[in-house]
């Protein structure tokens, strides 16, 4: 016999309270109608299981698990059955849309394994969230997240056993939407493919725990106000990429990417960016640019702000910085650290800036420095440690629940 579906409801992980109030912060917009449902879903499981990887020598995004989630789309039929099937090879039209007009988005986010061996999705639904926007942003149709983060859930399921069993690895997610219209022209699709894909990875630099060189320099400009800066799109990385050889060109290994005639700083390579100071006032202050469109939404950004403010230690702001201001507080020894944030790395401190020809050195202890290291293993904590943390229900970390002796149906059972 074929694959079959296994009906299964939308369940919460453990501790977590029950029915869509978990979802209330994210759910501005009703849900479409016709979207894809992880009741229908249909599981084929790989007769074939790959080698798992060294998980002391993780090449980022080099090492994928053994099964992959595809959804398809057409503007006649709606939204298909989800299918996690053996991961392989897509065949696309030579005319794909997403292949000549950058019809496509991503998103990124990381599977957990804690303590208790539970595995778990750290704030899946802000994910989801984003990857609406950037959808409608792409004129790629409307899904319902709540389906869509059951659906990527029992995708981890299936390949648990590829959740690294380590503090410092995990397993990477990357859902991918895109158009697959087979024709040219420049138009909404009328076909796409909503696909994601497992790839266990270890620290996102080869650095690893130390701090990361930056070139600044205002020739590139990553995004502008208007533009697609704050949604997650292929495009925008693609563009960036001769601007990071430069830099690696310059002996620095990220770009500091900076924005106007004034050099406001905006984002740190694939990172959104955080300076702790004293401000021109002397107050004590974690600041980081505001969200006005050219700014991507990151959900370790948001992550940060809330715990910060929940500890009210000290000023946390979302303001422009520009290098002058940075340049003149080093001067001034008012820079305490400074560092980036993402899914990818979690925190990243910055060690140095090469800026106009002069090296500008930011304090940074050995590996990390004191803030940047406190919410390092404040995050992890959230994250992998299986004690419950008032953190945690904050953060609606959602648990998948997997079982191992809980086994799919497959082909032939």
């Amino acid at each position: 016999s074929g694959p079959v579906s296994e009906p299964r409801p939308l369940q919460l992980g453990p501790g977590l309270p029950d029915g869509p109030s978990v979802y209330n912060e994210f759910t501005s917009k009703p849900c479409p109608l016709y979207s894809p449902q992880a009741a229908d879903l249909v599981i084929e499981l790989s007769q074939t299981h790959k080698a798992k990887p060294d998980l002391t020598n993780l090449v980022f995004g080099t090492v994928f698990s053994d099964h992959m989630l595809t959804i398809e789309w057409t503007s006649n039929g709606g939204w298909q059955k989800p299918h996690i099937k053996p991961f392989g090879n897509l065949s696309f039209h030579p005319a794909c849309s997403a292949m000549h007009y950058a019809v496509q988005l991503f998103e990124g986010m990381k599977a957990y394994r804690d303590t208790d061996d539970k595995v778990r999705l750290f704030r899946p639904m802000l994910n989801m969230n984003r990857m609406a926007k950037s959808a409608e942003r792409a004129c790629l149709p409307a899904f319902d997240r709540a389906e869509l983060v059951e659906c990527i859930r029992r995708l981890v399921q299936v390949d648990r056993e590829w959740v690294p069993q380590s503090d410092s690895a995990s397993l990477y997610i990357r859902p991918t939407f895109l158009g697959t219209e087979p024709s040219l022209g420049v138009k909404k699709p009328s076909r796409a493919l909503l696909y994601v894909i497992l790839s266990p990875v270890g620290s996102y630099f080869s650095t690893g725990a130390k701090s990361v060189s930056l070139w600044a320099d205002s020739k590139y400009i990553r995004a502008w106000r208007g533009g697609t800066g704050d949604c997650k799109m292929g495009g925008n990385y693609g563009a960036s990429i001769y601007a990071q050889y430069e830099a690696v060109d310059y002996g620095c290994q990220q770009v500091l990417w900076l924005y106007g005639d004034d050099h406001q700083i905006t984002e740190v390579g694939t990172m959104n960016m955080f300076l702790f100071w004293n401000n021109e006032n002397g107050e004590e202050e974690l600041a980081t640019p505001p969200l006005d469109g050219i700014i991507l939404p990151g959900i370790t950004r948001q992550s940060i702000l809330e715990l910060t403010r929940k500890w009210g230690e000290f000023k946390v702001c979302e303001r422009y910085l520009t290098m002058a201001d940075l340049r003149c507080a080093l001067e001034e020894n008012r820079v305490k650290e400074m560092f980036g944030s993402g899914t990818a790395c979690v925190v990243s401190p910055v060690g140095r800036i090469l800026y106009q020809g002069e090296n500008l050195h930011i304090p940074c202890q050995e590996g990390f420095p004191q803030l940047a290291s406190r919410l390092m293993k404040e995050l992890t904590d959230i994250q992998v440690r299986s004690h419950p943390t008032g953190h945690r229900h904050q953060f609606n970390v959602y648990s998948t629940l997997v079982q191992r002796n809980v086994i799919p149906p497959v082909c032939g059972q």
